[in-house]
C-alpha cells in the first residue's frame, strides 16, 4: 500500500466541477479560515489525496494556524497508525515531515509538542525520539514540562538500560531546580499547583525501582537514603517512613558488596534510635550486613551489643534467635569441613580447635539465655522485685553470685518505686544467710533492712516480725523478745499520725497493730504474765487496740484468775468502741453474777438496728437461769425496743414463747397490741394467725371478727389470696347471712380502693406477683432476686 503525497498530483486534476464554488470563496477570502473549513468539510467524502491538497493549500495562506495544523496532523496520523511503522517506514518519515514544518511556527504550542513526540514513541527511531523530546523541553516553558515528562518518562521505562537511568536523573534535576528557582512564585495559585504536579514523588520511587531492576543499587540506596531523610516526602504508594526505612536497611544488607556510597552502620543505627518499636529487627540487619561481608566477629559484636540494650522481651528474641541460627549455620560448615578432612585423612589442628571453640561458645549462649531475658526485664523496670528474686534462683549453688546479686537489688531498687513486697528480698537474703548457718550476718542484713524507708508501714513491721522469728527458730528467745522491744519502741514524736505518708516509716511502725500483735504473742507463749499485761496496756495507752485484742485481753486474765481485771478490759473496750463493733465486746463476758447488769448496760445506749440479738441472749439468760416471767417482760421490751423491720419477728417469737410458757390463752393482749402497732400488711398477717387460734380454740365469732378487721388491709385485687382464706372459712363454718356479710364487706373494700391511683398500685402489684409466680414454676427466687434453676 502507498499513499500519494501532495507533490504526486497535479493541482487542477484534484479540483473538480463541483469544487468550483468553494474555489472562488477562498479566491475572494484567502485569509479567512471559516473558507477554507468549508472547503475541507466538504471534501470530507472525496479521497484523502484531495483533502491533504486542500490543507496544504490553506496552509500556505494561513501558515500561524494552530487549529488548522492539529486536524491536518490528526488527519495525516490517522492514515498511517495501522500501518507497520519499519515496512512503511517512507509514510511515517512524511508524517514526521509534517510535524517538523508545523514546530516551525508552532514550537509554543505543546499538544503539538505531544501528539508527535507521542507519534515517534510507536517508531523504532530511539535517538531521534530522544532529541525530539529534548527539543519540546527546550521549546517549552518549565510550566508545561510536566506534560512532556509524563510521556517522556513512560519512553524512559519501555526502552530501560543507562538512557532510562539518564533521562530519571535529568527528571530529578529538573524538579530540584524548579523548587529552588521557583518557590518564591508559589503565590500564584495556578502556577503552584502546576508546579507542585511536577514535583510528584512517585516518579522518584519508580526511579528506585527502575534502578533495583538494572541492579544498580548503590545510586538506589542512595536515593531510598535522601527519600527516607525528607521529612516532607509522602510516598504515592502509600508506604510509610518506617517502611522506607526497612527497605533501605534490607536493600544495603542484602547487597553490602555493591554499596560504595553510604556509611552502613550509621544509617541503621539512626534507625535503631528513630524506631524503637522495631530495633530488633534492625540489629538483626545490622549483624546480617556484617555476615554477609564475612565479618563474622563484628557480627557477633552487633548481636551481643543489641540483646544487652533491648528493651522488650520480643526485640531480644528476634536477635537471640537470629544469634542462634547464625552461629549453628557456621558451626555446621565448619563440621562439614572437618568431616571432609576426616574422609581425605587430612588433620588441621587450628581449625579443629576453632570448632571446639566454637562449640563451647554457642553452649554458653544457650545457657546464657535466662539471664538475658531477665536482663532485659531488669531494664524495663529495675524496681522489679519478683524478677530480682528470679535472677537470684538462677544462680542455684553460686554463693559469689547470690550474694552479688543480692547485693545490686539493694543498691538498685527504690523502696518507693518498687513493684512487689521489698521487704520479702531482704527477708530472703537475710534467710540465704541463715540456712548456711550464718547467723551474724543474717542479724546485719536484717539490722540494715531496718532503716530502709519502705513504701508501707506494715513492711517495716512485717521485716521486724520476720527478725524475731529468724531468733525463735534458732530458740534465742532472749533475743527475740529483745527485737521486737527495740521495734516497737517510738523513735520521735510518740503522738505521729501512723497515716501520714510524708514521716518515714521508722517514726510510725512503733504504732502498727500487726507489730504489737505479734508482740503480744511472744510474750503470751515466752513471756510472764506481768510482762504479757505490760505489753497488753501499752497497746491500749497508744489506742490501736482492735476489739480483737481487747478480747484476747480479757481471756489472757481470765485464764490466769484476773477476773475483775478482766471485767475492766471489757469496760475500757466498751468505751472504745461504738456499736456494731461494741456489740461483739459485750457478748464477750461470760459471767454469771454479773449477766444482767452486763445486759442493761449493752441496752441502754444500743441502737434499735442492733438489739434483737441482744434482747434474744437476754432473755435466753433469763431462761434458763432465771424466772419465765422475767424472760416475758424482756422479749415484751423488745418488742418496744426492736427496729421496725424486726418488729414482726419478734412478735412471733415472744408468742411462740408465751404459748409454750403459759399456753394459748395468754398469747390474745400479745397478738391484740401486734395488731394495734404493725404495719398494715404486717397487721394482715398478724390477724390471720390470730384468726386460726380463734378457729382452733373454737371460737368461730371472733375468728369471723378478726377475718373483718383485716379486710380493711386487704384489696381483693392485690390480696387474693385473703378473701379466699375467708371465704373457705364461712363456707365450712359460716351460714348465708355471714357469707352475705362477707361478700358485702368485700364490695366495700374494693370500693375503698377504687381510685386512680390505687387502681394503677393494684394494677403494677399484681403484674409483680404474676410475673413472680411464673418464674417460681421455673425456679427459685434467692434473697438478692436472682433465680436459680433446679
Amino acid at each position: 500500500m502507498e499513499i500519494k503525497g501532495e507533490t504526486e498530483y497535479d493541482g487542477f486534476y484534484m479540483i473538480e466541477e463541483i469544487d468550483i464554488p468553494f474555489e472562488e470563496e477562498i479566491l475572494r477570502n484567502p485569509y479567512t479560515l471559516k473558507s477554507w473549513f468549508r472547503y475541507i468539510d466538504h471534501k470530507v467524502e472525496q479521497p484523502i489525496q484531495q483533502r491533504i491538497f486542500v490543507y496544504e493549500r490553506a496552509l500556505k495562506e494561513l501558515p500561524g494556524s494552530y487549529k488548522l495544523w492539529k486536524q491536518y496532523l490528526d488527519l495525516r496520523r490517522e492514515q498511517v497508525q495501522d500501518l507497520n511503522s519499519v515496512k512503511y517506514e517512507k509514510e511515517y518519515l512524511k508524517v514526521n515531515n509534517c510535524f517538523e514544518r508545523a514546530l516551525v511556527l508552532l514550537h509554543k504550542m505543546p499538544r503539538i509538542w505531544i501528539d508527535y513526540c507521542s507519534f515517534l514513541v510507536k517508531q523504532c527511531r530511539i535517538t531521534k525520539t530522544r532529541r525530539t523530546f529534548d527539543r519540546a523541553l527546550k521549546a517549552l516553558p518549565i510550566t508545561q514540562h510536566p506534560r512532556i515528562w509524563e510521556i517522556y518518562l513512560k519512553f524512559a521505562r519501555d526502552i530501560g538500560g543507562e538512557t532510562a537511568i539518564r533521562l530519571y536523573r535529568r527528571y530529578l534535576k529538573e524538579l530540584q531546580f524548579s523548587t529552588k528557582w521557583y518557590a518564591p512564585m508559589l503565590c500564584d495559585n495556578k502556577f503552584a499547583e502546576m508546579l507542585m504536579t511536577a514535583l510528584e514523588p512517585d516518579h522518584v520511587e519508580e526511579y528506585i525501582n527502575l534502578l533495583l531492576s538494572l541492579n544498580r543499587y548503590d545510586e538506589a540506596a542512595k536515593r531510598l537514603a535522601q527519600v527516607v531523610n525528607n521529612d516532607r516526602f509522602q510516598s504515592m504508594h502509600g508506604k510509610s517512613n518506617y517502611q522506607l526505612w526497612m527497605e533501605l536497611c534490607d536493600l544495603i544488607c542484602e547487597h553490602p558488596h555493591e554499596i560504595k556510597s553510604l556509611k552502613v552502620e550509621p544509617i541503621i543505627r539512626s534507625g535503631i534510635r528513630r524506631f524503637t518499636d522495631q530495633v530488633g529487627k534492625l540489629w538483626n540487619s545490622l549483624a546480617n550486613y556484617w555476615i554477609k561481608l564475612h565479618h563474622f566477629e563484628k557480627a557477633r559484636d552487633v548481636f551481643e551489643e543489641g540483646i544487652s540494650t533491648v528493651m522488650t522481651v520480643r526485640d531480644f528474641t528476634q536477635i537471640f534467635d537470629t544469634y542462634a541460627k547464625a552461629e549453628e549455620a557456621v558451626i555446621e560448615k565448619k563440621m562439614e569441613e572437618a568431616a571432609e578432612r576426616t574422609e581425605e585423612g587430612q588433620e588441621d589442628p587450628e581449625q579443629d580447635l576453632e570448632l571446639d571453640l566454637r562449640l563451647m561458645r554457642f553452649e554458653q549462649l544457650m545457657d546464657r539465655r535466662p539471664f538475658l531475658v531477665n536482663d532485659v526485664l531488669l531494664r524495663q523496670n529495675p524496681n522489679n522485685v519478683h524478677e530480682w528474686e528470679k535472677r537470684v534462683s538462677l544462680w542455684k549453688d553460686n554463693h559469689e553470685k547470690i550474694v552479688e546479686t543480692y547485693s545490686k537489688a539493694m543498691r538498685t531498687i527504690d523502696p518507693k518505686k518498687a513493684t512487689g513486697k521489698f521487704h520479702e528480698l531482704w527477708v530472703n537474703f537475710a534467710k540465704y544467710y541463715e540456712r548456711g548457718g550464718d547467723l551474724e550476718n543474717a542479724r546485719t542484713i536484717f539490722e540494715k533492712a531496718t532503716h530502709v524507708n519502705f513504701k508501707n508501714v506494715n513492711d517495716l513491721a512485717s521485716l521486724w516480725c520476720e527478725y524475731a522469728e529468724m531468733e525463735l527458730r534458732h530458740e534465742l528467745f532472749d533475743k527475740a523478745i529483745d527485737v521486737m522491744g527495740r521495734a516497737t519502741v517510738p523513735a520521735g514524736n510518740p503522738n505521729v499520725d501512723f497515716r501520714d505518708e510524708s514521716i518515714p516509716v521508722q517514726r510510725r511502725v512503733f504504732k502498727s497493730i500487726k507489730l504489737w500483735s505479734f508482740y503480744v504473742d511472744l510474750e503470751e507463749s515466752i513471756g510472764t504474765v506481768e510482762s504479757t499485761k505490760a505489753v497488753y496496756d501499752r497497746i491500749l495507752e497508744l489506742k490501736i487496740a482492735t476489739p480483737q485484742i481487747i478480747i484476747n485481753y480479757a481471756n489472757f486474765l481470765e485464764e490466769n484468775k484476773y477476773y475483775e481485771e478482766s471485767f475492766k478490759v471489757y469496760e475500757r473496750g466498751v468505751e472504745l468502741f461504738n456499736y456494731p463493733i461494741a456489740f461483739e465486746i459485750w457478748n464477750s463476758g461470760s459471767k454469771l453474777e454479773r449477766a444482767r447488769d452486763l445486759f442493761e448496760q449493752a441496752l441502754e445506749k444500743c441502737p434499735p438496728k442492733y438489739a434483737k440479738s441482744l434482747y434474744l441472749m437476754y432473755g435466753k439468760l433469763e431462761e434458763d437461769y432465771g424466772l419465765a416471767r422475767h424472760a416475758m417482760r424482756i422479749y415484751d421490751r423488745a418488742t418496744r425496743a426492736v427496729s421496725d423491720e424486726d418488729r414482726f419477728e419478734m412478735f412471733n417469737f415472744y408468742i411462740a414463747k408465751a404459748g409454750a410458757n403459759f399456753g394459748v390463752t395468754y398469747t390474745r393482749d400479745i397478738y391484740e397490741r401486734a395488731i394495734e402497732v404493725l404495719p398494715d400488711k404486717e397487721a394482715k398477717d398478724m390477724c390471720l394467725k390470730y384468726a386460726e387460734l380463734e378457729r382452733k380454740l373454737g371460737e368461730i365469732d371472733r375468728a369471723r371478727a378478726l377475718y373483718a378487721h383485716a379486710s380493711q388491709f386487704c384489696d381483693p385485687r392485690t390480696v387474693p389470696s385473703f378473701w379466699q382464706t375467708w371465704h373457705d372459712f364461712e363456707v365450712k363454718y359460716g351460714n348465708e347471712d355471714t357469707f352475705k356479710e362477707m361478700l358485702r364487706i368485700k364490695r366495700s373494700v374494693q370500693a375503698q380502693y377504687n381510685t386512680e391511683v390505687n387502681f394503677i398500685s393494684a394494677q403494677i402489684l399484681a403484674t409483680r406477683q404474676a410475673q413472680q409466680a411464673s418464674q417460681q414454676e421455673e425456679g427459685t427466687i434467692n434473697d438478692a432476686g436472682e433465680i436459680n434453676l433446679e
